[in-house]
């Protein structure tokens, strides 16, 4: 799970596993749980997101089936920042394959961004050979966490298995 400083990743990852709102402090380096949803595992990895500490992202993408995207939908000023990174990490030849779950998070803030404008904002329609879904969501009362996380376990369930390489 990725996405810029103070977007609510760690809010997110730990209403999921824990089921309640936590007070945080920045995340320097990473969290790690796992999250058991439908039958399916999650092992979530919440990476820090400051400026100085996402070129290590890349170190985090081995393996990635799905891509958690938080955004700060109430942070206008930084959506241009936050539509650069996420566009860095999926052209990772390491993400090639990864589904991308974005939260629109903070929508209990009056005059946030609608999930139609994070999806213009962040250019999504331009992703043509990526699955990707776009979720209103609120960290701190969990609203659409699951509903994201219904829509990775499906879509997890149903891509096609990595053929080794020959």
């Amino acid at each position: 799970m990725l996405g810029l400083d103070a977007a609510g990743k760690t809010t997110i990852l730990y209403k999921l596993k824990l089921g309640q709102d936590v007070t945080t402090i920045p995340t320097v380096g990473f969290n790690v749980e796992t999250v058991n949803y439908k039958n399916v595992k999650f092992n979530v990895w919440d990476v820090g997101g400051q400026d100085k500490i996402r070129p290590l992202w890349r170190h985090y993408f081995s393996g990635t089936q799905g891509l958690i995207f938080v955004i700060d939908s109430n942070d206008r000023a930084r959506i241009d920042e936050a539509r650069q990174e996420l566009h860095r990490i999926i052209l990772d030849r390491e993400m090639k394959e990864a589904l991308l779950l974005v939260f629109a998070n903070k929508q209990d803030i009056p005059g946030s961004m609608t999930p139609t404008e994070v999806t213009e904002k962040l250019r999504l329609g331009q992703l043509k050979e990526r699955i990707w879904y776009v979720v209103p969501s609120c960290a701190t009362t969990g609203e659409g966490l699951l509903e994201g996380l219904s829509w990775l376990s499906t879509n997890v369930k149903n891509q096609p298995k990595q053929q080794p390489p020959r």
